[in-house]
């Protein structure tokens, strides 16, 4: 049974005492009515350092149980930051760490257009950094003290025009992908080829909801939500199926994918140009 709304805002308050802590959101599917019944709930911590991790550690045990524990900050890496899994009345409850001051930086980056793809693990294709802004910007706000997590909110939801267009510029590191997997074909080299294809992929999902301007903050479902955005290239989700299935040892079946893959390209660069007009 996922957490009741009165317990949940209960905690988040109890949470926000903690010295440190600048407020709690709502994140994920939760907070944008798109999660299945067995969804685990996200909950933002924004914080300043020092956050007092001791304080925030004895909390989380009071809340649910003595095998309950949380990271310091950075303790998932640095950009996944840190948190804690917790079960809260039976129901999975993921403490998700966000540094303020980082987040309103990123925020400045995406305004001028400038971001970046860091290596994380569990990240194949790289942490966006703007997936700060995103998760903000489409937060439910369950504790904010001083109001300044909804500030920047709704400063937030308006999707940086110059983010925008990067994200669609970004589109020539697809064109090149297609270029390099061409040289693994003789080889056989599958890997490589799908290693390509993965990120050409994923740098076309971006642009498109650059394009549409609509934050897209997880690698996972990424295919699904571009191939929903009003304006996607026709059948992008069954195409991007068409081209994975290809990939094998043999390299007529290879060059078969990555011609679908380079279409794919071509027909995004025409979508986002349509749809940023």
């Amino acid at each position: 049974m996922p957490l009741t709304e009165a317990r949940l805002l209960e905690v988040a308050e109890r949470v926000a005492e903690v010295p440190g802590v600048a407020g709690i959101v709502l994140g994920g599917s939760r907070a944008r009515g798109s999660h299945a019944p067995d969804s685990d709930t996200d909950v933002g911590l924004y914080y300043r350092s020092p956050l007092d991790v001791d304080l925030l550690d004895r909390l989380a045990k009071s809340i649910a149980g003595p095998a309950a524990m949380v990271t310091a900050p950075g303790g998932w890496g640095p950009w996944v930051d840190g948190g804690g899994w917790l079960k809260i009345d039976g129901h999975a409850v993921d403490w998700i760490y966000r540094d303020l001051d980082r987040v309103l930086a990123v925020w400045s980056d995406a305004e001028r257009g400038k971001y970046g793809f860091h290596q994380q693990p569990g990240h194949p294709l790289g942490f966006p950094d703007f997936a700060y802004v995103g998760e903000l910007a489409l937060s439910r706000i369950l504790a904010d003290p001083t109001g300044e997590l909804t500030e920047a909110r709704e400063r937030m939801r308006v999707y940086p025009p110059k983010l925008s267009e990067a994200l669609v510029a970004g589109l020539w590191e697809a064109d090149f992908l297609v270029a390099v997997a061409r040289k693994a074909v003789s080889r056989g080299d599958s890997a490589y080829v799908a290693g390509c294809l993965f990120r050409l992929v994923g740098v076309c999902a971006h642009a498109l909801h650059g394009a549409a301007k609509e934050w897209l903050i997880n690698e996972k479902g990424a295919v699904a939500a571009a191939a929903a955005l009003p304006g996607a290239p026709e059948r992008f989700r069954q195409r991007v199926d068409e081209a994975f299935v290809g990939v094998d040892g043999d390299p007529l079946h290879l060059t078969a994918a990555i011609d679908v893959a380079a279409d794919l390209v071509l027909d995004t660069a025409d979508a986002c140009a349509m749809m940023i007009r």
